[in-house]
């Protein structure tokens, strides 16, 4: 553990084109109310990778959450594609490959890894669209999002299906993408070594924030100012202090902000007892599930 001065939050997407309305950027810094970085500025993938680049450079005192997937499930099976060859035996080389089969995609879009031949045997793609290795039901889970479900902390969704508004899959495959080029760069949570200095990234929920301040589970949206400053107050935050509506991607990422400065100095978030070596290295895990 060490202790941070600014703590961010991304909210991430994972849709086709080069700007996103879904992605947000907070940071909170000190002990002052959250703020959006570039407000009503409408990002891109690359935008947010520049925005990170510039945090590594600046050698940023910062914990960095990020709201996709780091990896999909590998301990259940022993890989994370069974019967494929190419299938890798970590994260960095499971970013790698995403990237390679990516190359040609546009934006940080996904749609050649998912097209690959070997890779969509394993993913849910659509209504009658199912691959012949995709676990039957929910589909397959890391250890964390079992472990999230038996202890009612969190709701949870396979990275491997494609389909439906809260499917996370999309998302998590760009996201590795970004991963890739940050890789060696920016440290992770829990697959390197906590650094003495400079940015940590670590993986996300936002509703574990919405949750924390007092929100009911699947009511975790908040679209309205005032409503954000009561959620902000609970986790001992100073109010944004915006009237009227906001968007929920924007609140998402400001009340996230607060929620990692805090719990940023507890114990608890930084070793949860299923985490082990093993799963540092090839599941990652989801800061604040304990």
């Amino acid at each position: 553990m060490r202790r941070f001065t600014h703590f961010a939050a991304l909210d991430w997407s994972g849709a086709r084109g080069l700007r996103q309305r879904g992605i947000a950027l907070a940071v909170a810094s000190g002990g002052a109310a959250p703020a959006l970085v570039r407000p009503g500025h409408v990002w891109s993938r690359g935008e947010i990778l520049a925005w990170l680049e510039a945090a590594a450079a600046a050698r940023a005192d910062m914990l960095i959450g990020f709201d996709f997937s780091a990896a999909f499930a590998f301990a259940d099976r022993g890989a994370y594609f069974p019967e494929w060859a190419d299938s890798p035996t970590d994260l960095p080389a499971l970013w790698g490959l995403v990237e390679a089969l990516t190359a040609d995609d546009p934006h940080y879009e996904v749609g050649g890894f998912v097209a690959h031949p070997e890779a969509r045997r394993h993913f849910r793609h659509g209504r009658g669209d199912v691959g012949d290795l995709y676990a039957p039901g929910a589909g397959r889970l890391r250890v964390v999002e079992q472990h999230q479900r038996a202890t009612k902390q969190a709701a949870s969704v396979s990275n491997f299906n494609l389909v439906g508004a809260a499917q996370v899959g999309k998302a998590s495959l760009a996201g590795m993408r970004l991963l890739h080029r940050l890789h060696g760069r920016i440290s992770l949570w829990p697959l390197d070594p906590m650094p003495p200095s400079g940015p940590l990234l670590v993986e996300i929920y936002t509703s574990l924030a919405a949750r924390a301040a007092g929100m009911a589970p699947g009511r975790s949206k908040i679209r309205d100012g005032s409503a954000l400053d009561a959620a902000l107050a609970a986790l001992g935050s100073p109010p944004v202090g915006v009237a009227g509506p906001v968007i929920d991607h924007a609140s998402d990422a400001l009340l996230t902000a607060a929620w990692l400065r805090a719990i940023a100095s507890d114990t608890a978030p930084w070793s949860p007892a299923p985490l082990t070596d093993a799963l540092a290295m090839t599941e990652s895990w989801t800061f604040g599930i304990i």
